[in-house]
Parts: C-alpha cells; sequence; structure tokens
C-alpha cells in the first residue's frame, strides 16, 4: 500500500495529507457508525509517524462530530517524526482538544477512558516491540477498554511469521485502509484484533490492480466472470460425468453428502463407489446417482470416462483402498484428493511425487502437515503449500476459517467466505463434491476449487444469518440458489 500512496500522491492532484484527511475520514465514519454515543470519553495515542497523523486528523474530526471529551497523547518516543505529523499537530492545538506528551511510560498517570483508538505504530514494522513501547502497550492493554486501531494494531506484523509472544495492542476492531493486512487472515491474528473493517481511502485502484502480488483475495466480481450459464441446447452429457469414491460401513454418510452436492453444483451425471452395504441408502436418499459397487478387488476401469474423479470422504484408510488410491494415481489420473485418501497418502509419501499435474488435495491442517511435515505457524505452511503446490504442479486447498488456495503458479487465493457456524462434520464432503461438480463441468481445476471454496462459504455465510448452527446438509441444499444467484448477477 506504500507505493500505492505514493503513486496516487505523484498521479492525482492531492497531497499527502489530503491523503490523511481521506484515511482519516473513513475512519471516523466506520467509528461513528459503531460508537455513536458522543458522551463516551476517548483516549488517542498517537505515534510521531503518520499513522500517528492519522490519529490526530481523526481527534479533529471526531470533535467536529460531536465528541468532547477527546484526550490526545503524543508518544515521544523518538526525535524523529513526518511532515504530516508536524502538520495535524499544529492544527489540533488549535482547537480545544486536550493534549499530553509521553516522553516515558512512567509519565501516563490516572488514565481513563470509555475507548481508546491506538495511532502509535503503524504497518512497517518487522520486529517485536521492547522498551518504553511495549511497557506503554502492556498499560493500555491492562485498561481492558475497547481499543480501535488505525490501519493495524501497535506491534502487528502486517505481513510475516507472527511471533507466537505476541507484545503488542489487543484491538477490538481493527480499522484499515484500502486493503486488508495479509496476517489477518491467519488464526494468529485473534491475539492482536478481534476483527477487521477495510475502507476505501481513493487509492489508485488501477494502480493496484496492475500490481504484482503474491496474494489475491477472491471477489465476488471475480466468481461472477468465471461462472457460466447452463446452454439452452444441451443434455446430461454437456455438464460430465463425476465419480465419488467415497463412504464405507460406518460413514456412508459422507458419500452421500459429497454426492448430494456434486449433484446440486449441476454435474450431469454422478456415480458413487461405496461398499455393497450402502447401496440401499444410496438408492433411497439420492435415486439421481449411480452406483458403483466397491470391495477389495475395486479397481476403476477406464477412469478417463469420468471427467472429475473425488476420492476420500468417509473412505477408510485401509489397505484395499491404499491400493485403489494407488492404482489410480499410476493411471496417472488428476483426482480431488480429500480425507481418508489424504491420510493414505500421509503413510505413502511415495504416491504424493506421482499424483498427475492439476490434481488437487483439500487437506485442513493437521491433513496438510502428516503430509508435508510440522510446522509451528500459519504463516510457514502456507509458504510450504505455496512451494508443494509450484513443484508438484498441483493444487492446493488449504482449510481454515480463510481457505488458501495455492496454485501451480504460486499464486494464492485466499477465500472470503465461510463462518465459525460451519463447524460441524460433514462440511469438507460437501466442498469436495462441489468441486467434482465444476471439474466435471469442464471448469479447470483452478476454476472449480476458487468458486467451490467461495460458494461453500457464502452458502453457510446466508444460513448463518439466521442459524446458530450450519449442518453441511443445510448447506448442500443452497448450492444451487447461490449459483443461480451469482449468475443472475
Amino acid at each position: 500500500m506504500r507505493s500505492a500512496d505514493q503513486f496516487t500522491i505523484a498521479n492525482k492532484p492531492i497531497a499527502s495529507i489530503d491523503l490523511m484527511e481521506k484515511a482519516a475520514r473513513a475512519f471516523v465514519q466506520t467509528f461513528l457508525r459503531d460508537e455513536f454515543d458522543t458522551n463516551k470519553s476517548v483516549a488517542i495515542f498517537c505515534g510521531k509517524g503518520n499513522n500517528g497523523g492519522d490519529g490526530l486528523a481523526i481527534a479533529h474530526l471526531l470533535i467536529a462530530n460531536g465528541y468532547e471529551n477527546i484526550k490526545v497523547y503524543i508518544i515521544n518516543f523518538s526525535k524523529k517524526q513526518s511532515d504530516d505529523f508536524a502538520i495535524n499537530l499544529q492544527r489540533i492545538e488549535e482547537t480545544r482538544c486536550k493534549k499530553t506528551i509521553i516522553n516515558q511510560v512512567s509519565d501516563l498517570k490516572n488514565l481513563k477512558a470509555d475507548l481508546i483508538i491506538d495511532a502509535i505504530l503503524g504497518s512497517g514494522l518487522n520486529k517485536p516491540l521492547s522498551g518504553e513501547f511495549e511497557a506503554l502497550v502492556q498499560v493500555i492493554n491492562k485498561l481492558n477498554k475497547k481499543v480501535y486501531a488505525v490501519d493495524v494494531p501497535t506491534g502487528f506484523f502486517a505481513e510475516g511469521k507472527l511471533p507466537k509472544d505476541y507484545k503488542g495492542i489487543k484491538a477490538h476492531k481493527t480499522i484499515c485502509f484500502q486493503r486488508p493486512k495479509i496476517n489477518f487472515f491467519f488464526p494468529e491474528s485473534v491475539m492482536a484484533t478481534e476483527k477487521y473493517e477495510v475502507v476505501d481511502i481513493d487509492l489508485d485502484e488501477a494502480f493496484i490492480q496492475k500490481q504484482e502480488a503474491d496474494f489475491y483475495l477472491v471477489e465476488e466480481s471475480d466468481i461472477e466472470k468465471i461462472l457460466q450459464p447452463r446452454k439452452l441446447f444441451s443434455h446430461k452429457g454437456t455438464y460430465g460425468h463425476a465419480l465419488i469414491i467415497a463412504g464405507n460401513t460406518n460413514t456412508m454418510g459422507a458419500a452421500l453428502l459429497s454426492s448430494m452436492a456434486c449433484l446440486h453444483t449441476g454435474a450431469g451425471l454422478t456415480t458413487t463407489c461405496i461398499p455393497q452395504s450402502g447401496l440401499i441408502a444410496l438408492n433411497t436418499a439420492l435415486p439421481e446417482v449411480m452406483a458403483l459397487p466397491r470391495d477389495e478387488y475395486t479397481r476403476i476401469e477406464n477412469p478417463q470416462k469420468y471427467q472429475a474423479i473425488a476420492i476420500g470422504p468417509g473412505l477408510g484408510a485401509d489397505a484395499e483402498n491404499e491400493k485403489l488410491l494407488e492404482s489410480l494415481i499410476m493411471a496417472n489420473q488428476a483426482m480431488i484428493i480429500d480425507a481418508d485418501a489424504l491420510n493414505i497418502l500421509g503413510e505413502r509419501p511415495d504416491l504424493i511425487d506421482k499424483l498427475a499435474a492439476n490434481a488437487i488435495i483439500t487437506p485442513h491442517m493437521k491433513e496438510f502437515d502428516r503430509l508435508f511435515g510440522e510446522h509451528d505457524s500459519w504463516w510457514d505452511r502456507v509458504q510450504t503449500a505455496t512451494e508443494q503446490a509450484q513443484k508438484l504442479k498441483i493444487v492446493i486447498v488449504l482449510k481454515n476459517q480463510y481457505t488458501f488456495i495455492c496454485l501451480p503458479t504460486g499464486r494464492v487465493f485466499i477465500n472470503p467466505t465461510g463462518n465459525p457456524a460451519m463447524a460441524q462434520g460433514g462440511m469438507g464432503d460437501i466442498l469436495t463434491g462441489i468441486i467434482a461438480g465444476f471439474v466435471a463441468q469442464k471448469y479447470t481445476a483452478t476454476d472449480a476449487v476458487i468458486l467451490a471454496c467461495y460458494i461453500h462459504g457464502k452458502a453457510g455465510d446466508h444460513l448463518a444469518h439466521e442459524h446458530f448452527v450450519v449442518t453441511a446438509s443445510q448447506v448442500m441444499e443452497r448450492i444451487s440458489k447461490e449459483i443461480k444467484v451469482l449468475i443472475s448477477n
């Protein structure tokens, strides 16, 4: 974002101080929506860089919007100050706002406030806080008040591995500018901020879009560009044949969920390869799905006749299924590999290097670490996934609250949809079926995964507005509706 700041200032008729004012206005607009009681007291902590300059501009605007009990604390732990900070400091001195210079933490006495705004340090930090800054943050955190952070919480790394012993501000909410920080998408970020909101500060969007980046956030407009409507003169063969290899005696539900999801995504034909014991359940619940009975001798003859093969949900990791998976891999068959099929790969690392190009694997954290080694941070885990996707020429769907889609090209897409209400068994089975449904319809592996993750999460998001907990069956039943809405936009 720093280069976007510089480009905007250089190429638009706007000075850096005016861009800072825009950022402050965007922050205040969101803040006032959340905190509309102007009788509350607000303490604003401002460093002497541009983040602190934002804080000073915010103070000025809050006063203009009716907040009367505002106190600004200037954190004077460094001799350096930015030019725009100095300009906004002069402006704040011309108001009735109370201002205190803090040369050391011991100067901070009798601190009381209903709300705190953190504008001490910005996004350029790359080492843990220490000394007076660390002590100051401890004082603020011990107040146990609601903290709003400007762009990033002080002490939070915007990118890179996050330390386990986080020493920074613990914010209720971070209001960040133009784009979210990559580290907001990692579970470790909850140490620093409960939630974040992105506000537009009118940086040059065309310039931002042209920049090469390591990470790309999937947006609804991306989905609308990828999705294709059903053709007027078409038939079931037009939309492909998917094979779902799943289920075992005690886990037949996984096979049914994956198969249902595949159907609702639009595959023309779906065949489910299950044990004989599951045929009655399949024929009763899903008369639209064909059955391929599975036993210890089963091998998939002519796998190329299927446009998509998914294997793993509820499969069981026994020797017979290991042989079945190995036979498909040795046939150079690109597949969607999930659940127990991933566990088999974890026990047979020799098979991982033999995966066909554009194979799709969908591990959660523990499954991923069984495949590629233990990791002590999500940053490192995503780096490994990125490297392995390029090395193996496969698509890795690393599942979490925010799913990371790592491509053979080295690009990483972040899926923003989904929510904690979806933390239930069967969700992964549904996702596998959706991916298979899109692959069957001849979407590329990349497009199929991006579509599947987004629509899976979007269905859950809509359901979570009305339900405390969302089940996999509920998500499955909403898939087709989500696709219809997105295509109609």
